[in-house]
């Protein structure tokens, strides 16, 4: 009973460990409301050290520091939760699956009203045991990355769209599949089980193959192109902390995408109108017309362009000398700020603070950390078009070359300044 009592103390309330999920949870919510707390006072100018709130610089330096050093402790908080829940989350994709097994129980239940129960919905239901089977094996395999859903995260630990519109053709046709199969063993007669095996050749399915096949090699492929654009710098890729599902819709910064979006809509009218089919005609394979397979293709040709199209190299267009208010003009010294222009320098994703205080900026031979200058509600600095770094004493007077490094560890151009004493 002491046992039980110190770990109920332990572990509810107000916990904050990360042994347990509420205490991931907790903490990460802890986190983040300190780390707002803290960026909103330095935002206001209170809460830095009289030491050096004289030096614009220094201090600038120290609140960038501080806001880090908070940053991790949210980004390693918020890794915690969403390992806890992904653990939690494989009970309640077996529920799902389960679920749609009920709701194909009610279904042909009230279908059956005035028509009668028939051996097609009997095999139907026991089709759809077998595949909820299957998938709830799956799950407690995978139960440490999501259960079901483990097949279709990608390595960014994000919802791959192609591999879930994939995952849901196969599961269709795996379940068509065993309905015939549950046909044929229930067939009465010869020419009963002839009829169900002419429902497999493939002129009568040639487009729902087709469409397969297509949905299955658009997984594979699209993860080939993202993995190649992401070796030769051309595409920025940050891992997520948790899959969400709207990463089926939206690109890696949480916006719409409209090729995410149009394949998954296509797809899903597809997948409902071949079980309507297969409702139909449950002694054959559904035979998607040749127009709607047309279509599903050139919705994964689209997706596909999408895919290949996102993202680009970040580059450098300008460097110049920051100048404040009131300040002359001067060329850039040592000691100086410099803003530095151009596109790409914050990755789809990286938006949050720890990913922020990752960038760097090489000026010449050494690497200066960019500085964090918070506002209300974000940061001012860095942004994905314009950086601001101050050049640093080790610096030799000179022409000395200029490059950023994103969060994703992607290398911008060279850009070459004069720096002079």
């Amino acid at each position: 009973m002491a046992v039980q009592e110190a770990r109920h103390g332990a572990h509810g309330g107000g916990c904050t460990c990360g042994d347990c999920p509420h205490g991931a949870r907790e903490g990460h919510r802890r986190a983040v409301a300190e780390f707002v707390a803290k960026r909103d006072e330095f935002a206001a100018g209170h809460g830095v050290p009289a030491a050096v709130v004289h030096s614009a610089s220094a201090s600038r330096q120290w609140v960038s520091d501080e806001l880090t050093q908070s940053a991790r402790a949210v980004a390693d908080r918020s890794r915690a939760e969403g390992e806890a829940w992904l653990g939690r989350l494989w009970p309640r994709t077996l529920a799902a699956v389960w679920a749609a097994v009920v709701v194909l129980l009610l279904v042909q239940a009230l279908t059956a009203i005035g028509t009668g129960w028939t051996a097609a919905r009997t095999v139907g239901l026991l089709a759809a045991c077998v595949v909820g089977v299957i998938l709830s094996g799956a799950a407690y395999l995978h139960r440490a990355r999501g259960g079901v859903l483990a097949p279709v995260i990608g390595e960014d630990n994000r919802l791959s769209t192609s591999r879930a519109v994939a995952a849901c053709w196969v599961l269709f046709v795996v379940f068509a599949v065993l309905v015939l199969a549950g046909e044929l063993a229930a067939a009465p007669g010869h020419d009963a089980r002839e009829d169900l095996i002419d429902g497999l050749r493939l002129s009568r399915a040639a487009g729902l193959v087709t469409v397969l096949a297509v949905v299955c090699g658009m997984a594979v492929l699209v993860r080939r192109v993202i993995g190649l654009r992401v070796l030769a710098q051309r595409l920025q890729k940050v891992r997520a902390d948790r899959p969400r599902a709207a990463d089926l819709l939206t690109d890696d910064a949480g916006r719409g995408h409209f090729a995410d979006v149009q394949y998954v809509l296509v797809s899903a009218v597809a997948v409902v109108f071949v079980a309507v089919r297969l409702a139909r005609r449950p002694e054959q394979l559904p035979d998607l017309p040749w127009g709607l397979a047309v279509l599903v293709l050139v919705s994964a040709a689209t997706y596909l362009a999408g895919k290949y199209a996102e993202g680009g190299r970040p580059v450098i267009l300008s460097v110049v000398r920051s100048r404040e208010a009131g300040d002359l003009d001067a060329p850039i010294r040592t000691g100086d700020d410099i803003e530095i222009r151009g596109v790409g320098f914050v990755p789809p994703g990286a938006g949050t603070a720890d990913r922020l205080a990752r960038m760097a900026v090489r000026i010449g031979t050494v690497h200066v950390h960019v500085p964090l200058v918070p506002v209300p509600g974000g940061f001012t600095n860095p942004t994905d078009a314009v950086l601001t770094v101050p050049v640093p004493v080790d610096v030799e007077p000179g022409r000395v070359e200029v490059q950023v490094i994103t969060a994703a560890g992607v290398e911008t151009n060279r850009c070459t300044i004069d720096v002079t004493d």
